[in-house]
């Protein structure tokens, strides 16, 4: 792709997502959706495979469906109300309607199966892309919206939890792997957002920096099976440790920083007399933290291949920047003990 279109449509996806944390209306909100949909396209389909287009075009159904119930709801709220202010939906139906719409948008269950599979189709950096900045503008639209009853959110919290845990399960291909892990992490904040906002931002805020400490990882040694893992020793020889922490990391054990979100929103959960619906998100988390060890163990506890001669991954220099991958890593591994201080910071 020629540098000036790809910078012209990195620019749009910031202006759409810009556009949309701006808004107040509801139309231009869905506007900022549509710019972001129409400026990642092009990036997934740049790869002419037929398994790029086959996940473009899903891509491209499901975003249009959910942007096409997320017009009819805003529509009918502002028939009902008289207004289209974010703000102002006090009623169930268009309440739920737009919530919805916007799950299907970011992959929470059980809206969430064309996520893995598009995932698959794509190259790290567009899935890294699709993982973080792509959630963004719907996830500032769920937390503006917040209807009265939280029994909606609670429901796709525990199902999304369930789902990433048990669907990364037999999985072999990294990129479906990140994609659960996704759907998990994305639980977790729906879970916690009727009842703490600021934690809820604070674990979209972790979850963005682990994704993107792991994704730089998997693109600097291009690796995108889990049996590519094992020559991660032979690439880069500092990932073989750093690597494995992220992912436990992102599986929430302490003392890394993943183990914080967890950790307060379990707490919160509690304060909140929810002591049961703590225990089933704690249960459901050994799910995913399952599959994080299994990584961790392939790249780590593993012999590497017997490679024939002259097949050996060269450990050649890297082609971009690893600057952005050390501190993200630094920060994914040793946040922990600043936890008081990060909550200070934010309105809790």
């Amino acid at each position: 792709m020629a540098p000036l279109i790809y910078s012209a449509l990195i620019i749009s996806l910031g202006l759409g997502t810009t556009m949309t944390f701006a808004s107040t209306h509801w139309y231009l909100a869905w506007m900022g959706i549509e710019i972001n949909t129409l400026a990642i396209i092009p990036l997934m389909a740049q790869n002419h495979i037929p398994r790029a287009i086959e996940a473009t075009t899903k891509y491209f159904f499901i975003q249009a469906t959910a942007s096409a119930t997320l017009l009819f709801a805003s529509i009918s709220n502002a028939f009902l109300t008289g207004q289209w202010d974010i703000t102002h939906t006090p009623y169930t139906l268009t309440s739920t309607l737009i919530t919805l719409a916007l799950a299907m948008k970011i992959g929470l269950a059980p809206l969430h199966s064309w996520m893995p599979e598009v995932m698959q189709g794509l190259n790290l950096l567009t899935g890294l892309i699709l993982s973080t900045w792509q959630k963004l503008a719907p996830l500032y639209l769920i937390y503006q919206i917040q209807p009265n009853n939280p029994d909606i959110f609670i429901a796709l919290g525990i199902l999304s939890i369930l789902v990433g845990g048990w669907g990364g399960f037999n999985q072999v291909q990294l990129r479906k792997i990140l994609a659960y892990s996704s759907i998990a992490h994305l639980g977790w904040m729906i879970l916690i957002l009727s009842f703490s906002p600021p934690l809820a931002l604070l674990t979209i805020m972790i979850y963005i920096l682990m994704t993107f400490s792991l994704f730089s990882s998997f693109m600097l040694t291009r690796t995108t099976h889990i049996n590519s893992l094992a020559t991660t020793w032979a690439k880069v020889p500092i990932l073989t440790i750093s690597t494995p922490l992220v992912l436990l990391s992102l599986g929430g054990l302490p003392p890394l920083t993943g183990f914080m979100p967890k950790w307060l929103i379990l707490q919160e959960l509690t304060k909140q007399s929810l002591s049961p619906l703590a225990t089933m998100a704690a249960l459901s988390s050994l799910l995913s933290l399952y599959f994080y060890l299994r990584l961790s163990y392939a790249m780590t506890l593993t012999m590497p291949p017997n490679n024939p001669a002259g097949t050996l991954p060269w450990r050649l220099n890297p082609r971009h920047n690893t600057l952005p991958m050390a501190l993200t890593t630094t920060s994914t591994i040793c946040l922990l003990p600043m936890t008081p201080t990060i909550m200070s910071l934010l309105p809790f």
